[in-house]
């Protein structure tokens, strides 16, 4: 057939005379190669851009990027201007299709105004630091907006509850950012421990060497002068006071950073230091929720979803001393350990779920060959009655111990549907009924509440144990530690 022009009037007339049945040709295919359909195509805002959101972005070129909404533009540009070439100086062709798109983008500040102009949204990315999720991802939903949330879900236990309402009320498709819950190994792990591999599971143990971030320190501001008597002595708290002292200084927010808006939900009002932003707020308590908000997500996940644990009956968390005011501390510990005990589950035993970080690491397995190291950055041990499982973060590289129980997997049957794009991409594709959303709300805002409950836990008070009934969301026994199931908002930021 020549390449001629086709109206529509002589296409369906041609076509109609095949001496075939009805013919339905793809709108892509009447496109030519790499067209592709406006009704293949989402529109997506990013709100947050400048660190894990460019990634995102990168990852959905192939969608329309209609708008850009963050704070401190600045930040975004120098994350984007990296983005065209690789460490090799060679040219990175999604890396320039991204910065063709963000050019292209409407720009925000705000991303109220941008949800009350831009009715184009079609989806809307969320890739703030932690203490601005909930509110952000809600209001998209109420708009109508399928949303992508980064990990962790929420700031706060409440929080998840109400995401997880808000969408089931609206209908709109959701994923968390948790990658790894795509990925083919997580699946695996799932077949292995259905297949009864390594026997009932009763204890499981996750580590991760994070936090890389600063944490266990003060907050930055000037110490009183000390009595001209007495030097200061070199105690905890002197040097805690040196540690501010160092941090100290009257910093102006740069050029471009709305940092009214980079509080958002806060309510305190906290003056800017160039600590919180980019990157180190996350061990703050004012905008992250530490190791465990960041890395559960990425390890508790395959252990919450293979033996399908729900909502812990009880927590307690133990670490090395918060940074700050004992009374209201304003980072995070250096290091900490969880212990959440889950009821039976049908046939499936009760299980002890022990959580590690800052570089502390679980008893080794008597399974595991004494040559084999633990990975450092961080993994999972599943204790079976026949043997262990042990994963690295995100699911990978799954093994079996001792060695010859990895022959049985081979006869493992796939019970569970791979999937074959990038996280992203099976959002976008769920969001057009292609596909189905690997990590919904319906199932992220329970993990994301489990992982919360070790930081309440932990703010209940070492050494005590909290009672947690999850149909009511309640501490059942220790009454003042329901408060750290919410947070105060700023007014006007509110759910």
């Amino acid at each position: 057939m020549s390449r001629r022009r086709l109206t529509r009037r002589q296409f369906v007339s041609e076509t109609s005379a095949l001496a075939m049945g009805g013919m339905v040709v793809k709108r892509h295919v009447l496109g030519g190669p790499g067209y592709q359909a406006p009704s293949d195509t989402l529109n997506v805002a990013i709100v947050g851009a400048g660190g894990m959101g460019m990634s995102n972005a990168e990852a959905l070129v192939t969608q329309n990027i209609v708008a850009i909404c963050d704070v401190d533009f600045g930040y975004v540009e120098r994350s984007l201007a990296g983005r065209g070439k690789d460490r090799d100086g060679k040219p990175r062709p999604e890396g320039l299709r991204l910065q063709e798109l963000v050019g292209k983008a409407a720009r925000y500040a705000d991303f109220r105004e941008m949800l009350d102009k831009q009715k184009d949204i079609e989806g809307v990315v969320i890739a703030t630091p932690d203490h601005a999720h909930a509110v952000i991802a809600n209001a998209a939903m109420l708009a109508g907006k399928h949303v992508y949330v980064q990990k962790p879900l929420t700031y706060s236990v409440h929080e998840a509850r109400v995401l997880r309402a808000t969408a089931q009320k609206t209908g709109v498709v959701t994923q968390m950012g948790n990658q790894g819950h795509a990925r083919d190994d997580a699946r695996l792990i799932n077949e292995w421990i259905q297949a009864g591999l390594i026997g009932p599971v009763s204890e499981v143990h996750v580590w991760t060497n994070r936090p890389i971030w600063p944490q266990g320190i003060p907050r930055p501001a000037a110490p009183a002068p000390p009595a001209a008597a007495a030097p200061p002595s070199w105690n905890q708290r002197a040097i805690n006071e040196a540690t501010a002292a160092a941090m100290a200084g009257n910093y102006s927010a740069p050029e471009g950073l709305r940092w009214d808006l980079y509080l958002g939900p806060v309510a305190e009002d906290i003056p800017y230091h160039p600590v919180y932003h980019p990157f180190n707020w996350r061990g703050w308590t004012d905008f992250g929720v530490g190791a465990l908000g960041d890395m559960g997500a990425h390890l508790i996940d395959h252990p919450f979803w293979a033996l399908n644990l729900g909502y812990p009956t009880s927590i307690e968390a133990t670490s090395t001393p918060w940074g700050g005011p004992r009374a209201k501390p304003v980072t995070y510990p250096l290091a900490m350990t969880v212990h959440y005990e889950f009821p039976a589950r049908g046939t499936m035993p009760p299980v002890r779920l022990n959580w590690y970080d800052g570089g502390l690491m679980p008893p080794r397995p008597p399974q595991l060959p004494d040559d084999l190291a633990l990975n450092r950055e961080g993994g999972v041990i599943y204790v079976g009655t026949k043997g262990i499982l042990m994963h690295e973060t995100y699911g990978a590289k799954p093994a079996l111990f001792p060695a010859e129980l990895m022959q049985h997997t081979a006869s493992v049957p796939q019970t569970m549907s791979r999937i074959t794009t990038s996280h992203e991409l099976n959002w976008a594709a769920a969001c057009k009924k292609q596909a189905t959303a690997s990590s919904p709300f319906e199932y992220a805002a329970p993990l994301t509440e489990t992982m919360l409950l070790g930081i309440v836990a932990l703010r209940t008070g070492q050494g005590r144990k909290i009672l947690y009934d999850g149909e009511k969301m309640t501490v059942t026994n220790i009454p003042e530690s329901n408060q750290y199931l919410t947070r105060e908002y700023r007014p006007g930021w509110g759910l």
